[in-house]
């Protein structure tokens, strides 16, 4: 072994050799270990160490080598030191990792029974194996899309769940990123006038050894032990590293369709849970630098994410994991951006939320990191974590408000049309006091942690009992409404009218202001059964069921059609938020909120009434374009009738608009009776109970 370099931290391979480099203020020593194809270990010292970072280099070691450290320490867990040179460790720089952890004994640091003594049991044989990665990649002529917000329709998907079912997708690639890149799934994307795929955990993750007791599995992700790896298991190939090809082809498809790769990601916890977990990487190369621990008896671990443990982001080595593994994937692997799982937890210093936590400062400051989207899931289970609209301005959010709101409304909650109609304008509220615009808000009314947008419509209560947690796990309070039956019901009645509900949800979503985000499945009547935590279920409970789109074709081309018409018209997605006054050459405001009677809405109506009309001025918009032209549409006014009975509209005088057209019914889907009619300006307008009428004025 020579010398090597302690820059960059992992393992680099330079056609070759390959540099192996970790950090550890706690070691004495570590050791590298090589393991060939029939397991067999070889362990080296590391020869070097700089500035606590131990390395060396090995000449003709390349891609496909399978490796692991051995970390020489004090083990005091009094003084919250855990280092056992009996545990293999992953490298927390690894690019690839193969295999799964085999649970049991030797996996733990300490011996069942006494969390305070030390096991000596060696790990290797049931550890997972960091492998060098290959960095060469053929990129052609990919470059950043860098789609601007206000034109960014989001959709979450699980890489497994959204192929397993599909037919079209070959069954060898499906739930892989190979199946993720497949023309039939990129077809259905663009169909839906998707620009941006939000990719649920794809960070090296760990199954949970209770859940697997139960013939369950860690389905969503959320357990991450490598942040630099691409999940091994979501592979078409068999290749030892084949992930970090596989992952890169698939982003550089994704870029060809015009489609952007965001990563949810999650840097506020690990795998390693609390002080009765496994020991599997950091906890053995530095447990006090990567996790917070509790002040007064580090033994525990503080823990904001309900997880058992929070990475220590006061610590410059977990800071610098952090910026890192994001620059690295922006750089290495072309994502598009970020969704931060439990983001209020990056920002906590100390106990309280801090905004101007180093965390957010380097990333405002890096020049690589800052220009990618950044989405914060705003809040935390800790004390003051509910930070909706408190992130710093280069930060959007998913807006947990919005949710809330428009499911209330939908499912007939009074007195909540003030804030539905600040959450449908784009939350100025939350965003414009520190100058965001309205596409700082994620707007969304489903997602994977919920119920789909079918449940919603049709369980008033969750049923988590395929969980195996006797349905104690998961929300109970859902803001849904089962529309007067529990599940599946043949009343004609009951699911004429969830349909309804569901195209009610779909159109407030791709109309409102700000960027709207689509749980994968919702377009094709997705149901988990009522499951509302489906965490564990890898399985055709949580996947979608490809065979039953025939049946939900016409919400599938309804929510096709809306994503058009917000694709079409710069009035949907304003880059700017309204000033409800009038502006250069307009008659009137650039928006306006009315009564069905047409009259304008008097303080005491927003508090009175459940239905508003809703002007949005195409010649008010605020805005230019890439030329600098003033950017005009055509005017539009949706009818919103949140009343359980038929609701009569009357049209504005002309100055709104001469001449109506509708082009959204969420009562008549097809608009098989719309098309025909041409209401003039006077003109009443009876719209179905709980139904959404849109309809539009062109110059």
């Amino acid at each position: 072994m020579w010398p090597g370099q302690p820059f960059p931290l992992g393992a680099s391979w330079d056609g070759g050799g390959t540099n192996f480099a970790i950090w550890s203020g706690a070691a004495e020593r570590i050791e590298l270990c090589l393991f060939d194809d029939a397991g067999a270990e070889t362990r080296l010292a590391l020869p070097e160490r700089h500035g606590l970072v131990w390395h060396g280099y090995l000449p003709r070691v390349g891609p496909g080598q399978r490796y692991g450290y051995r970390v020489h320490g004090p083990y005091d867990p009094a003084a919250g030191l855990r280092c056992n040179p009996a545990k293999l460790l992953l490298d927390p720089y690894a690019k690839a990792v193969e295999g799964d952890v085999g649970w049991g004994q030797p996996m733990f640091g300490y011996p069942f029974g006494d969390p305070w003594a030390r096991n000596d049991d060696d790990s290797a044989p049931f550890a997972m194996r960091s492998v060098v990665a290959d960095p060469y990649f053929d990129w052609q002529d990919d470059r950043p899309l860098r789609i601007p917000y206000h034109e960014t329709v989001i959709y979450e998907a699980h890489v497994r769940g959204l192929t397993m079912r599909n037919p079209r997708v070959p069954e060898d690639v499906r739930g892989t990123y190979a199946g993720v890149a497949h023309p039939a799934t990129i077809a259905h994307l663009r169909s839906l006038g998707v620009t941006a795929l939000e990719l649920m955990p794809v960070h090296q993750f760990v199954h949970d050894s209770l859940l697997l007791e139960r013939g369950l599995s860690n389905y969503w992700g959320y357990n991450t032990i490598g942040f630099f790896a691409p999940h091994n298991r979501y592979t078409a190939g068999d290749a030892r590293g084949q992930q970090v090809q596989e992952f890169k082809a698939m982003v550089r498809t994704l870029h060809r369709a015009g489609i952007e790769v965001i990563l949810d990601v999650v840097y506020n916890h690990t795998a390693e849970g609390n002080h009765l977990g496994p020991t599997l990487s950091f906890r053995g190369i530095d447990n006090p630098a990567y996790y917070r621990l509790v002040d007064g008896d580090p033994r525990y671990h503080y823990d904001t994410t309900g997880t058992g443990n929070s990475l220590n982001v006061r610590h410059h080595e977990s800071l610098r994991l952090i910026m890192d593994s994001l620059r690295y994937w922006v750089t290495e692997m072309h994502v598009d951006g970020f969704r931060f799982d439990l983001a209020s937890s990056l920002a906590r210093e100390f106990h309280e939320v801090d905004r101007l936590a180093a965390f957010f400062d380097l990333v405002n400051q890096d020049p690589v990191v800052s220009r990618v989207k950044l989405i914060a899931e705003p809040w935390d289970v800790g004390d003051g974590g509910y930070q909706v609209g408190g992130f710093p301005p280069l930060w959007t959010e998913w807006n947990g408000r919005y949710r809330d709101t428009v499911r209330d409304f939908w499912r007939g909650e009074q007195g909540v049309l003030p804030e539905f109609a600040s959450r449908f304008s784009g939350s100025s509220d939350l965003y414009e006091v520190d100058g965001r615009r309205p596409f700082a808000s994620i707007n969304f009314v489903t997602a994977h942690d919920g119920f789909t947008l079918t449940d919603l419509v049709s369980y008033n209560d969750k049923h988590n009992d395929a969980n195996g947690e006797d349905n104690r796990d998961g929300e109970s309070h859902n803001r849904s409404w089962n529309c007067g039956a529990e599940g599946p019901t043949d009343d004609s009645d009951v699911n004429i009218l969830r349909e309804r509900q569901k195209r009610n949800f779909l159109t407030t979503l791709l109309l409102s202001q700000g960027v709207p985000m689509i749980s994968h499945g919702d377009e094709l009547g997705r149901t988990q059964g009522g499951n509302n935590n489906a965490y564990c279920q890898d399985s055709e409970l949580a996947w979608i069921d490809w065979d039953d789109a025939r049946a939900h074709e016409v919400l599938t081309e309804f929510t096709a059609g809306l994503a058009r018409l917000r694709a079409e018209h710069p009035v949907f997605r304003r880059r700017r938020f309204f000033q409800g006054r009038r502006t250069h050459g307009c008659d009137v405001a650039d928006i306006v909120w009315l009564r069905p009677d047409a009259a304008p809405m008097s303080d005491e109506d927003w508090h009175t009434r459940h239905s508003l009309a809703v002007f949005l001025n195409g010649r008010g918009i605020a805005d230019r374009d890439d030329v600098g032209e003033p950017v005009v549409d055509d005017s539009f006014l949706l009818l919103v009738n949140g009343e359980h009975r038929q609701t009569t509209f009357t049209l504005p005088d002309e100055s709104y608009g001469r001449t109506w057209r509708i082009v959204v019914d969420t009562a008549d889907p097809l608009l098989a009776t719309a098309r025909r009619r041409r209401p003039a300006p006077g003109s009443r307008l009876r719209t179905a109970p709980l139904s959404i009428t849109v309809l539009e004025c062109r110059y």
